[in-house]
């Protein structure tokens, strides 16, 4: 069942130091809600924190919960970066039992602060070794992707950004919106691949910062939650925005007027991860939940149901859905340095929150004013 925070629950004293002020509120609500549901008993409880929606949570409740009878799934939505807070600001009295979801950049950091307990599921041989911690703290689930999700009533097709730099011209200014990336593990991974890449081509982030400069400078709104984002592009208070691709898929199937391209130059492929937590109230329930969700079966339930690729490598090609054929033939994985999104994204996060959100124009104003006053030659 879904975990609904409730009113007059206390919250606890935030731990860490990236978390928004949402998300704290969040946490220490679903705390409460968490504690109580602990203390009235419920049955054999396994509970989820996880970015991945109603739309899949619910679907593996219903079908964990029949195929496991007496097994009570609870699970709290929410972004990937509350997710990590959560679970950070709980470490010393976990809440939950799988951190269920994320960029492996995110759950590689849960790792080194010794969030996540090594397990390693059933399935480990059967999806692409690069992609698994060192350590066996997390393992991929799934494969997805960034996209450039737009209104097609309103985006004619000869105004369709085909690539990331598209964006950046004068016909999308006041145009874009953006899920606000602190709480978001897909926002954190595109912003990491253009720093990263800007780090590559030039040895420093500075091209990178200059670009995410002219984005700010084009957004109309960072939107607190990706349910709201969509429902704004839908009113056509946005056109355009940067989201992950299983939300644009079921856009789509709902018959939303969105629809969606793959960046020419490439689009950074995230690594969707699983890992049991620390300490986990019902650690031997929770192994059991991550040797299912890598299972041939819950891997092309999610595939044919929930718009998930999945992580496995031995599925084949005529098992997948029409959709995932599709993305396979035509995504174009883009090159960088995923170790230096690990190392620096943290940081990378609170430079732009504190240097370029909201600033970019007059960044870019005042850079535009110190080039004329260089002397020439």
């Amino acid at each position: 069942m879904r975990l609904h925070p409730t009113q007059n629950v206390p919250a606890p004293t935030a731990r860490s130091r990236s978390a928004s002020a949402a998300g704290l509120v969040l946490a220490g609500l679903a705390a409460g809600v968490l504690i109580a549901l602990a203390a009235c008993g419920g049955g054999d409880t396994l509970v989820l924190y996880s970015p991945h929606g109603r739309d899949l949570l619910g679907l593996f409740e219903t079908t964990y919960e029949r195929e496991h009878p007496g097994i009570d799934v609870q699970w709290l939505d929410m972004g990937s970066q509350e997710v990590y807070d959560r679970v950070r600001s709980e470490h010393a009295n976990p809440q939950a039992d799988v951190w269920f979801g994320g960029p492996s950049t995110i759950f590689a950091r849960g790792a080194e602060e010794g969030l996540l307990e090594a397990y390693r599921p059933a399935w480990a041989d059967a999806v692409d070794a690069a992609s698994i911690d060192p350590d066996g703290f997390y393992y991929p689930a799934y494969r997805t992707a960034p996209v450039i999700l737009f209104n097609d009533r309103v985006v004619a097709k000869s105004e369709v950004p085909r690539d990331w730099d598209d964006l950046l011209t004068p016909r999308f200014h006041d145009r874009i919106l953006i899920r606000d990336p602190l709480a978001s593990g897909t926002m954190r991974t595109f912003f990491g691949m253009i720093l990263a890449r800007s780090v590559r081509r030039t040895g420093t982030p500075d091209a990178g910062w200059q670009w995410l400069a002219r984005l700010d400078a084009q957004t109309r709104e960072y939107v607190l939650n990706p349910a709201l984002m969509i429902e704004k592009l839908n009113r056509q208070e946005g056109d355009v925005t940067v989201w992950e691709l299983t939300d644009a898929l079921w856009q789509r199937k709902r018959g939303a007027p969105l629809d969606f391209v793959f960046p020419r130059s490439g689009t950074p492929i995230i690594v969707d991860s699983i890992g049991l937590v620390a300490g986990a109230p019902h650690a031997a329930r929770a192994k059991a939940f991550i040797d299912w969700v890598g299972s041939r079966e819950a891997q092309l339930l999610a595939a044919r149901q929930a718009f998930r690729i999945p992580a496995r490598t031995d599925l084949p090609r005529e098992d997948l859905p029409a959709w995932a054929q599709r993305v396979m033939d035509e995504i174009v994985p883009a090159d960088f340095d995923r170790g230096l999104v690990e190392q620096y994204g943290a940081d990378w996060m609170k430079t732009w929150d504190r240097e370029i959100r909201g600033r970019g124009a007059e960044r870019l104003r005042r850079q535009g004013e110190a080039a004329a006053q260089q002397p020439e030659g």
